[in-house]
């Protein structure tokens, strides 16, 4: 699958088959994240690679918005510094690991958004980083509709030049 079909039928997978993700495939998702740029190429990010089930029940239980974790056979954690562009340059690193994996037939979603301080002790983070997100993988449980998206026109949310100028002829 080429980047652009990836990003055009990308969706949220909430539900995971029970089924292990092969190695090669989570070596690419991971290499994905390693190899996303930063600011300053200075990679303000910790990622902790979860597949024990025991681990990824409790992340489960302790991201409020993420009960699906326990379903998945692996989740990547991300922990950023206290830096300035770290969660741009993080979120960026996440983009790269969910795109990657989809291109591979994984799905994906974000679950939270910081606030996430109950799981540092589970996995050993330090203090002086922040858990920005848990990311859980697998393959879907249920088909997905690739490319069935609800979107706002493309003139409602792109202008040409300037806010406002319709974006009319090729983009």
């Amino acid at each position: 699958m080429d980047v652009f079909d990836a990003v055009r039928t990308v969706l949220a997978v909430r539900h995971y088959r029970d089924a292990p993700v092969p190695p090669e495939i989570v070596r690419r998702i991971v290499e994905a994240g390693h190899l996303t740029a930063s600011s300053m190429n200075k990679q303000p990010w910790h990622f902790i690679l979860v597949e024990n089930r025991d681990t990824l029940r409790r992340l489960a239980e302790l991201a409020p918005t993420g009960p699906y974790i326990a379903e998945a056979p692996l989740a990547i954690v991300v922990a950023i510094d206290d830096t300035r562009f770290a969660v741009s340059d993080a979120s960026r690193a996440i983009q790269s690991m969910i795109l990657t994996a989809w291109a591979a037939g994984v799905g994906s979603n974000w679950v939270g958004f910081h606030g996430l301080d109950t799981v540092k002790p589970v996995l050993g983070i330090p203090d002086n980083l922040d858990v920005l997100a848990i990311v859980p993988f697998g393959y879907p449980a249920q088909a997905t509709g690739q490319g069935h998206k609800a979107r706002k026109p493309l003139g409602e949310v792109f202008s040409r030049d300037r806010f406002g100028q319709p974006l009319t002829g090729e983009a």
